[in-house]
């Protein structure tokens, strides 16, 4: 069995954001497993057209003129085409390759709202946001999504909205984000430890996270990420580099490098400042790690459950919630047992594995 994973990014070029996580660390582990895995996306900055990457091969196309990928899908000559969300490679894939089976999981389905938060906080510049609009959502994702041999969402909580929004008849079924949990219980840092662990764009809004710093120089605070627009990156950081207790910590590949690992084993608190999100992995992989969620989302009621969910004003009132009596103790065992039962690595990809074989006996 072949499977072809679609995604509008992959995690190493460019962009390195969650839908690109996740669909490394699935083609990952379908290989680990023996499944042949190739990844289809456009090609990003620096990005070879053709390469491999964790023992599955990474093919690209310019994505300005997508209809190029044709050929790539044909060429994948997969069994399973897999989209990671929603796009116009989800399309294309399907023209390439009818008779194939495909299916969808949805990870982040912007609403309208949700895409005018995008326009108001751009990466880079609002056209490169209506280009991704026009790329993402359009008529025919709907005709594809309606095509699909099989939908599922990366967490229960997606379910009705999707279902509403396509008008299906019944809800998608979920296939959820892997995590891996650690084996052995982190051993917590002696003294207050909050981190972020996101990119520097302006909807992540970082520099919250930087003044809540100068708000507790009793705590110490560390930041992981950087920001696709290098001006202003460079301007967050020259703004606060004097704070004694921030540290910045720079972009760290987890493929590659242990240090988010090591982070999250010791701190107590994961801070999310974004004006809007889907569900972050690096919120189930804190989780993971017992550490509690302050945040001004509160996607699938993580923060409320599991820490904080904080107004626009609240973050200083929160931290110093989870802080009191050690209640962030708590929040982040619970957080540790629901991410362990819904997310566990293994687990997630047996069901990946289950679905792929239950589709590919069916006869054409």
């Amino acid at each position: 069995m072949k499977v072809c994973l679609v995604c509008i990014e992959f995690f190493g070029w460019g962009k390195c954001g969650g839908f690109g996580r996740a669909t490394r660390m699935l083609g990952r582990e379908l290989t680990r497993r023996g499944i042949e895995t190739v990844v289809v996306v456009p090609r990003r900055q620096d990005q070879p057209a053709e390469t491999w990457v964790d023992g599955m091969q990474i093919l690209a196309y310019t994505w300005w003129r997508p209809w190029r990928s044709l050929e790539i899908f044909r060429r994948c000559d997969a069994n399973i085409y897999h989209s990671q969300e929603t796009s116009m490679g989800t399309v294309l894939a399907m023209i390439a390759m009818p008779k194939r089976r495909h299916i969808i999981t949805f990870r982040d389905h912007k609403s309208l709202s949700d895409w005018l938060i995008e326009l108001r906080y751009p990466s880079r510049h609002r056209l490169a946001t209506l280009l991704a609009w026009v790329y993402e959502r359009n008529l025919l994702i709907s005709w594809a999504v309606r095509r699909a041999d099989g939908l599922y969402c990366c967490a229960p909580h997606m379910t009705d909205e999707i279902q509403r929004i396509y008008r299906l008849k019944r809800p998608p079924g979920v296939l959820a984000t892997a995590v891996e949990v650690p084996e052995e219980r982190s051993r917590k840092s002696d003294h207050p430890l909050v981190v972020f662990v996101s990119r520097w764009d302006r909807r992540k809004r970082p520099q919250l996270f930087f003044e809540l710093a100068k708000l507790f120089p009793q705590v110490q605070f560390l930041a992981f990420g950087r920001s696709q627009d290098e001006d202003w990156d460079q301007a967050l950081r020259a703004r606060h580099s004097g704070t004694t207790n921030l540290t910045f910590a720079g972009f760290v590949d987890q493929f590659e490098d242990d240090h988010i690992w090591r982070a999250l084993s010791e701190a107590w608190i994961l801070v999310n400042t974004s004006a809007r999100e889907g569900l972050p992995t690096a919120m189930l992989e804190a989780l993971a790690h017992r550490c509690a969620i302050l945040s001004h989302i509160n996607t699938d009621r993580i923060a409320s459950r599991f820490g904080f969910h904080a107004g626009e004003d609240d973050l200083a009132a929160g931290l110093k919630a989870l802080l009191r009596a050690d209640v962030w103790r708590e929040k982040g065992e619970a957080g540790y047992l629901w991410v362990r039962e819904n997310f566990e690595l293994d687990q997630v990809i047996d069901q990946h594995v289950a679905v792929y074989q239950q589709l590919n006996a069916l006869k054409a």
